[in-house]
């Protein structure tokens, strides 16, 4: 994500609200005091705003991006795995209904692990995995696996939420230091401003300058791979249905989309996907379907091709004196399971209900044993998806023949037992473990 510089302190300030309209403001010196600050107003950042707002707490947005610019459609050209659990949050936001006409339901998961696809082929082989909502039906009212909403979507509807909530936004503004201190933190900005609060949230993804002034170091390591995001009007009808193929070069998805699109996610070296991104339409439409062709049938591809390195990196810590993580800032994940911004928003969730039960309760929010509870409710569980991510990656990315003949009799195995099948997809919908009332579909 490219950094817009902040504009110089000589001539007026134009900050764009999150309906893209312009507020000139004059450089100031002066400390403005909220109750939350919070870098970084993408997704994760935007929820937790509407989420902490809801229970009564005054928070500020700082973001280095124009909203107008967050808002293109060639900002973000990658589409969202929404697990039903995660919809109910945003439903409980406001934000659902807003979406709902882009949300496109995903009934049923398809897997397979192969040298290409062919899952959905009538001879699937013993490696063939199927989820289908219908069975836990009966537990989830009738909810889909997920669905699939284009990012940009999810941008526009939860700023036009932001905007309607009268939450304050600083864009484009960018943090150049944060200092904690007894009571308070004091956020300086790149224009000279100061914002005080007694807590700082940063959310500002992978490169967190919130998680750089706390101190807090990261472990991780990139793959070697990018993916190659592209979105596809297709021939046929996809019947909401997601696919997925574990193949030698890394997995390559098939999300259904809304009017008959769908979205691929083609993981490829890194090398692989600039030379895929740079090359002509006709020779990626070319490429696509001499290796897909089969399965895919008649497609056109529309719009941008994007390429994202996959990487994975985990802060060691989720808080720092007045200071907590949430979102890519905490964690950033492989796409592998499509549940980066699932685990995002429960952090989201989670650190909302905390803070707001301290303040009805006349704690200082900021304070390290009301961070603690945040940090003791979610460590874990990222962790342990974060590692759980990795080692899928690293189990199905390759072809040696012991590993790929282990791998599929897992694959038959839970494939031909009900209850661990039903117990992943109830996972996979977030619908598992402490849940916070957000995810409960319970407003704070």
């Amino acid at each position: 994500m490219s950094l817009l510089p902040a504009a110089c302190c000589l001539m007026p300030l134009v900050a764009l609200d999150l309906a893209g309209q312009r507020r000139d403001k004059q450089p100031m010196t002066e400390t403005d005091h909220h109750d939350v600050i919070i870098a970084g107003a993408g997704m994760a950042g935007a929820t937790f705003a509407l989420a902490a707002a809801q229970g009564g707490l005054k928070v500020v947005l700082v973001d280095p991006q124009p909203f107008s610019a967050q808002m293109a459609p060639t900002f973000d050209g990658r589409s969202t795995a929404i697990a039903f659990s995660t919809f109910r949050m945003l439903d409980a936001l406001g934000v659902g209904e807003a979406l709902r006409p882009h949300a496109c339901r995903m009934d049923r998961i398809l897997v397979t692990d192969g040298r290409r696809p062919g899952a959905a082929s009538p001879a699937a082989s013993s490696a063939f995995l199927r989820f289908d909502a219908d069975e836990i039906g009966d537990r989830t009212h009738g909810e889909p696996l997920g669905y699939m909403v284009e990012n940009r979507r999810i941008r526009v509807a939860l700023a036009e939420a932001v905007t309607a909530a009268g939450i304050e936004v600083r864009s484009p503004a960018s943090v150049a230091s944060v200092e904690p201190g007894p009571g308070r933190a004091t956020v300086s900005l790149a224009d000279g401003s100061r914002l005080e609060a007694p807590l700082v949230v940063g959310a500002e993804g992978r490169g967190s300058k919130v998680r750089g002034e706390a101190g807090i170091e990261t472990v991780g390591w990139g793959y070697g791979q990018s993916g190659v995001v592209a979105t596809v009007a297709m021939g046929r009808d996809h019947g909401n249905v997601a696919h997925e193929y574990f193949l030698p070069s890394g997995p390559f998805a098939i999300l259904p989309l809304t009017e008959r699109r769908a979205s691929l996610v083609w993981t490829e070296t890194t090398r692989r996907a600039e030379a895929l991104k740079s090359c002509s339409d006709e020779a990626f439409h070319a490429h696509l379907m001499r290796r897909f062709g089969e399965f895919l049938d008649d497609v056109t591809v529309v719009g941008p091709r994007f390429v994202y390195p996959l990487s994975l990196q985990l802060a060691q810590d989720l808080t720092a004196p007045r200071t907590a993580l949430i979102g890519d800032a905490a964690h950033a994940v492989h796409p592998v399971a499509g549940q980066g911004l699932n685990m995002g928003l429960k952090d989201a969730a989670a650190l909302a209900e905390v803070l707001v039960e301290a303040a009805r309760l006349g704690e200082d929010i900021g304070s390290e044993t009301v961070l603690d509870r945040y940090a003791r409710w979610r460590r874990f569980d990222n962790a342990a998806l974060a590692a759980g991510f990795d080692g899928f990656v690293r189990l199905f990315s390759n072809d040696i023949a012991p590993v790929r003949l282990a791998r599929d009799l897992g694959i038959a195995a839970v494939n031909r037992i009900a209850p661990l099948r039903r117990a992943f997809m109830h996972e996979a919908g977030g619908a598992t473990g402490d849940l916070p009332r957000l995810l409960r579909g319970q407003a704070l």
